[in-house]
């Protein structure tokens, strides 16, 4: 499904944040290592907060609103399957988190490039720039278990 118009971006990054922040609360419960939970837990803030950002910038831009359509963008580019219960172990868990920031920077910056609105886009941006630092994070994370 093409995601072509201001709304369905808005729409579909709501619903991104959404499904991601409650995956982030259920792994944060299953995760056995401090460190990863208190992560986890964090990240499913950041989502609860983003997800009350999008929707402010989605109400503020309502006028905004372009009717002209915007291509590029599929959802099933986005979509993945998600199964937190086969993320039996810290490990799992981890891979799992980093797999959901690796698709919420993916779909930020592209439809930043796509989204007609230049404060929308910048806002898009700073969110995958907060992407790459939970990478980063995550990335530690399983560094600091090596050493252990």
């Amino acid at each position: 499904m093409a995601l072509n118009t201001f709304g369905a971006i808005m729409a579909f990054a709501l619903d991104l944040v959404t499904e991601t922040g409650e995956c982030y609360k259920t792994l944060a419960q299953r995760a056995k290592d401090g460190e990863l939970r208190e992560s986890l837990e964090e990240l499913a803030r950041d989502e609860a907060r983003s997800k009350a950002r999008i929707e402010e910038k989605r109400r503020l831009n309502v006028t905004e609103m372009m009717l002209e359509p915007i291509s590029g963008l599929l959802k099933d580019a986005y979509q993945m399957e998600i199964a937190t219960s086969e993320a039996a172990g810290d490990r799992e868990i981890l891979g799992l988190a980093k797999a959901l920031e690796e698709r919420e920077k993916r779909y930020f910056h592209d439809a930043s490039a796509k989204v007609p609105l230049p404060e929308v886009a910048r806002f898009f941006k700073k969110i995958v720039e907060r992407k790459e630092r939970n990478l980063s994070h995550l990335a530690s994370i399983g560094e600091n278990w090596g050493q252990r």
